[in-house]
């Protein structure tokens, strides 16, 4: 008898390059666990080309409410450009649905709130794809972080820094806050620190800085901060796409050992290096190696977790605390950024206008009207 009996049945609402290139290939690792049933897209072409790879079976839609009406499925994975996520998975929460959906899950903390409030009435989950958390080398660190292994956490670095032409933001969505929510802070360097705030938990105070260089974009297309953990640790953390050098990097020096992570989209376990400090007795450092199994970080492991958390009956990772944390962060970024004022958690709430818009209307960031 097969360990997983229950089989959910699968809807896919954008069929672009990030549905057939990572999310198709999850669904046919998971065949045994999960049935790709429909595909939404606006554009038939891209559809029926979609349809001829995932199979004739596949059903295709010109909306996500005529799809939930026809098919009702399990579980919705959302792809579409970030303006849409909002309204998509709110609308797949209320039909039945749990969510799993490309980051960032939504524009504003305010857009996440109607989404917390959307599961809080139809007992659904709404999940966020930040797949770098579930390969088997950032298991392992994050275990021996927070278990201790490897001392208190002292001084971390977090850097995406990553390069993007002109050509790159001719797409009409990106470079706008509108459609995209932000610059590299939410659109490239999200999968980064929220590495970051896995491995060393809660943060609790952000100074940053934000420019534009290069790119006639409404956003940023660099921002660097300065952050305070709730356990003491400081960081930086650079978002650029300006480096002609692409490189994507933790570091996290402890008291008895320096934990890195260098890599560009994906991760496994030789992309991981532990450092002892001279202090360290060798056999204890061994046992800091990374596992046997080696999982790399993508779009499969995570579905494999969410579809663990749902046979389990709980609520599945990346989703509630976990997923807002990550988008509280991003807005005290640009808080901090373009007020020029520390943040502190908890602070941006209801009332502040960064709550409801990633630029909080600041004069010189908000978007200018477009004759």
């Amino acid at each position: 008898m097969s360990p997983h009996p229950v089989r959910r049945r699968v809807a896919v609402v954008g069929t672009g390059a990030i549905v057939a290139g990572s999310h198709l290939p999850a669904l046919r690792a998971h065949a045994d666990r999960v049935e790709l049933v429909a595909a939404v897209d606006v554009d038939p072409a891209r559809l029926d080309a979609f349809r001829a790879v995932a199979g004739a079976e596949v059903a295709g839609y010109p909306s996500t409410g005529a799809m939930l009406d026809a098919v009702r499925p399990d579980l919705v994975l959302i792809g579409t450009p970030p303006s849409l996520h909002r309204e998509q998975t709110v609308a797949a929460l209320k039909a039945g649905a749990w969510v799993l959906c490309e980051k960032p899950l939504c524009l504003s903390l305010a857009e996440y709130d109607d989404i917390a409030a959307a599961e809080e009435a139809s007992g659904g989950y709404a999940s966020v794809i930040f797949q770098h958390r579930y390969g088997s080398g950032a298991a392992h660190a994050r275990e021996l972080i927070a278990g201790g292994a490897l001392g208190a956490p002292l001084v971390a670095h977090c850097q995406t820094t990553w390069h993007r032409d002109a050509a790159y933001y001719a797409v009409p969505w990106r470079g706008r806050w509108a459609t995209e929510g932000g610059g590299p802070t939410m659109g490239h360097g999200i999968h980064q620190y929220d590495l970051l705030l896995h491995l060393l938990g809660p943060w609790a105070e952000v100074r940053a800085m934000a420019a534009r260089l290069v790119h006639d974009t409404e956003g940023e297309d660099v921002s660097t901060a300065l952050v305070r953990f709730a356990n003491g640790a400081l960081a930086t953390v650079v978002n650029s796409v300006l480096s002609p050098d692409e490189v994507s990097r933790i570091r996290v020096d402890c008291a008895d050992a320096t934990v890195e992570l260098t890599h560009l989209y994906g991760h496994r376990n030789d992309n991981w290096t532990y450092t002892p400090a001279p202090h360290v007795d060798p056999a204890r450092a061994a046992a800091w190696r990374t596992p046997a199994a080696d999982v790399p970080s993508s779009h499969t492991a995570q579905l494999g977790a969410l579809l663990d958390a749902w046979d389990a009956g709980a609520r599945p990772p990346g989703s509630g605390a976990q997923a807002r944390a990550t988008l509280e962060f991003a807005a005290a970024l640009y808080k901090a950024a373009f007020t020029g004022r520390p943040v502190r958690a908890g602070e941006i709430v209801p009332g502040d206008p960064f709550y409801t818009a990633m630029h909080g209307d600041h004069p010189d960031w908000a978007p200018k009207e477009r004759v």
